[in-house]
Order: C-alpha cells, then sequence, then structure tokens
C-alpha cells in the first residue's frame, strides 16, 4: 500500500484545502498520474501519485483543509474496486480516549455551593458573610494579611456595581444569514480570502494615495504595428504592450528606488533589482506572477514570459517561488474595458501602476491643431509614508515620457 500525502506547499504556507479529486475510490492510477487539485491561499497545487496501483481509500474528502504531510488517500497495488471504501475523516485526527464506565451512584441531594464552603485563612466573620450571601471567597480581594479577606471587604465586594460585560468576552459570531429561494450559499475559496485579506491589509496599513496622467500611445502604437511581424518570426511570441511599460518602469524605477523599496519597521529596504509582478485575473481570483530580473531581459523575454505565466495562472499550473519577490506591480484593467481605476498596493510594495483602456480621443497638439489621438490613462498608487508627491508624479511623468518617446527605452532615459 501507498500513501498520497500533502507535499510541502512552500515557504509561509502550511495548509491547504483540498479543492478537487480527479480520481475516486476504484480508479486505476499511474505513477505521478494527477490525482487530486489542492488549493493553498495563493496556487493551485497538483498532487500526483506516487506509485502506480488503484485508489483504494480517500480519507480528505473536498472542502477539508490539511497540512503539509496529511495523508490524503491510499494506493492498493491491484485492490479490486469492492474492496475499497471511502473515508470522510480529517487528516491527522486524534481520536477522543474512550470514555471509563459510569459507576452507578445512590441518589444525593444537590452539592454545596461552593461559594457556602469557607476558606481557613480568613475570618469566621467574613466566612460567615459569604456563606450568607452565596459569595465565592476567590472573587473577594483580600485586603488583610497575607490576602486574607476581612468582613469589610465583603462588605464592599457586595457593594460593588456588577459588570455589565467581561471585557475579554469576544461577541459571539453571528448566524449565517438565510438563503433565499432565488440564491446559492457558495463558499469563498482560499484564493479568494487571501487576495481579500491581502487588499484590506494594504489598505489598513499604507498611507496609500494615488496619482494619474494620460499618455498618447501613438508612437508605441505605430511601432508595434510596423515590427510585430519581424518580431514574432525571430522571437516566436507576439509584441504586446506590456513589454513596453515593463521596460519603462524600471528605468523609471532605477531613477526613483523609493518606489522600488520596503517599509520593514522603521526601516527603508531599497531594492537593486527590479522583479516586476504582472497581475492577471482567473476564474479563482487574481494572482500576479514575478518576472524577474527585468532590467537584464529584452523586451522578447519579456514577452515570454508574461505570456506563459498568464497562461500556466489560468490554467492554475503557477507555483508559489513564481509569484514571490516582486518589488513593483503594473496590472492592466483596460483589457476589460476600464476607463480609470486606483488600484490597490501589493503588499509590502509601495508602488503600483494602473493602465487602462486606449480610447480615441481629442488633443490639442503644439502647433494648436486639434486630432483624434490614441490615449490611454494611467495610476500610479503608492504609499505616502516613503514616496512624496513630487516622486509619484515624477515616475508617472517618466513612464509617459518612455511610451510617448520609445527611443527612450532604447538609450534608457
Amino acid at each position: 500500500m501507498a500513501e498520497i500525502k500533502v507535499p510541502t506547499l512552500g515557504e509561509s504556507v502550511s495548509e491547504a484545502t483540498v479543492a478537487k479529486w480527479l480520481k475516486k475510490v476504484g480508479d486505476a492510477v499511474a505513477v505521478d498520474e494527477t490525482v487530486c487539485e489542492l488549493e493553498t491561499d495563493k496556487v493551485t497545487l497538483e498532487v500526483n501519485a506516487p506509485s502506480a496501483g488503484v485508489i483504494s481509500r480517500i480519507i480528505v474528502p473536498e472542502g477539508s483543509n490539511v497540512g503539509v504531510g496529511a495523508i490524503l488517500a491510499e494506493i492498493g497495488v491491484g485492490a479490486a474496486a469492492n474492496d475499497v471504501k471511502v473515508v470522510d475523516e480529517q487528516p491527522d485526527a486524534v481520536a477522543p480516549p474512550p470514555l471509563s464506565p459510569v459507576p452507578s451512584v445512590a441518589v444525593q441531594s444537590a452539592p454545596v455551593p461552593e461559594a457556602a464552603v469557607g476558606d481557613s485563612r480568613n475570618g469566621p466573620a467574613a466566612n460567615k458573610m459569604m456563606a450568607d450571601n452565596n459569595i465565592n471567597p476567590s472573587d473577594v480581594s483580600g485586603t488583610g494579611r497575607d490576602g486574607r479577606v476581612t468582613k469589610g471587604d465583603v462588605a464592599a465586594h457586595m457593594s460593588a456595581p456588577a459588570p455589565s460585560a467581561t471585557p475579554s468576552a469576544a461577541p459571539a459570531p453571528s448566524a449565517p444569514r438565510a438563503v433565499g429561494p432565488r440564491e446559492e450559499r457558495v463558499k469563498m475559496t482560499r484564493l479568494r480570502q487571501s487576495i481579500g485579506k491581502r487588499l484590506k491589509e494594504a489598505q489598513n496599513t499604507a498611507a496609500m494615495l494615488t496619482t494619474f496622467n494620460e499618455v498618447d500611445m501613438t508612437n508605441v502604437m505605430e511601432l508595434r504595428s510596423a515590427y510585430k511581424d519581424q518580431f514574432e518570426k525571430k522571437y516566436k511570441t507576439k509584441l504586446g504592450f506590456m513589454s513596453f511599460f515593463v521596460k519603462a518602469a524600471v528605468n523609471a524605477l532605477k531613477e526613483f528606488p523609493a518606489v522600488n523599496a520596503e517599509i520593514n519597521g522603521d526601516d527603508i529596504i531599497y531594492k537593486n533589482y527590479y522583479d516586476l509582478g504582472v497581475a492577471v485575473s482567473t476564474p479563482q481570483g487574481l494572482v500576479v506572477p514575478v518576472v524577474k530580473d527585468c532590467d537584464s531581459k529584452n523586451m522578447a523575454q519579456i514577452e515570454k514570459d508574461i505570456a506563459d505565466m498568464g497562461t500556466r495562472a489560468k490554467d492554475g499550473k503557477l507555483s508559489i517561488d513564481e509569484m514571490k519577490g516582486g518589488t513593483f506591480t503594473i496590472t492592466n484593467g483596460g483589457i476589460f474595458g476600464s476607463m480609470l481605476s486606483t488600484p490597490i498596493l501589493n503588499h509590502p510594495q509601495v508602488a503600483i501602476l494602473g493602465m487602462h483602456n486606449i480610447v480615441q480621443r481629442p488633443v490639442v497638439m503644439p502647433n494648436g491643431e486639434i486630432k483624434a489621438r490614441p490615449i490611454m490613462y494611467l495610476a500610479m498608487s503608492y504609499d505616502h509614508r516613503i514616496i512624496d508627491g513630487k516622486e509619484a508624479v515624477s515616475f508617472l511623468v517618466r513612464i509617459k515620457q518612455a511610451i510617448e518617446d520609445p527611443q527612450r527605452l532604447v538609450l534608457e532615459i
């Protein structure tokens, strides 16, 4: 018999949810064949069979939480379907000890309340007064020698107003709202819960502010149109707009290092590397794979990395390492038609760039002529604790300048 266990989930991740069983009890499996999917707060992971055989027992059902190393199922060699069963139990659960038989006892009167029992350390008058008033001695603060309770202490205790509620008592959780006939209750996925928690953490922690600008996309669009066929033929990948913005962001980050930094306690950590997160929308929620070392990659490699990670993100195939360590994030709501937004920081990063849709808008040219130009609104949210308004605005202007004059990207100015 072989056991299917929860693999290592990655740094700082200790628990996952069994999202889906791809095999059922009695199904034959091959070595390394995927048998189930686990969902962490970052990615969806596949669990493979360690050996060939037949699923003889499923220990953890879908929707259950499991820790690293927990046994998910068992594989029997040549086991028949009628020899197996589904077991609905939690992994690593400790069975409660068997109850000892309760000896039969004679019916007796109710026990004397603990409050009526005196404490030999206290004075007899104090003990009698507490017993007469059904007061527990441990509830009375003694002021006598060695903490003894005196008759005056009991009187003071009786005259003190009763507390309205225990300060440390936590409010009882409210019961789930009843679902109506045209409603459906679906448990939030672990990824969706994590997204909400992280976004709220960023709002509660950072002094977040957003600055805006607009960029004329004419030159980038003409450049892309002129060379996209040659680019795709040579590099086997399409030339999109994202690589232009990644390169523009890297150049701006080098000029304004605080935008590429992180707050750690009372310190600022400046990062001399440029790992940019690119937000990707998936059926499970928003994920942010990280393109590493963007300063040392050409635009073709950046486009390949983004395309590859985007595809695997939607298929739930990203690894946890591919979503760690980003220093700055770019999100493109324009692909869904967004005109303008205020993106939320990807904690612990201190800035995020939001791209939006490209719309033909009337623009007054330097010679006073009015022309229709393809305009994109840009938004940059930043943590005002370490990025001043001047830095934020200047950073966004540098990106605007690079996109409107793509030669700057070649010259890195």
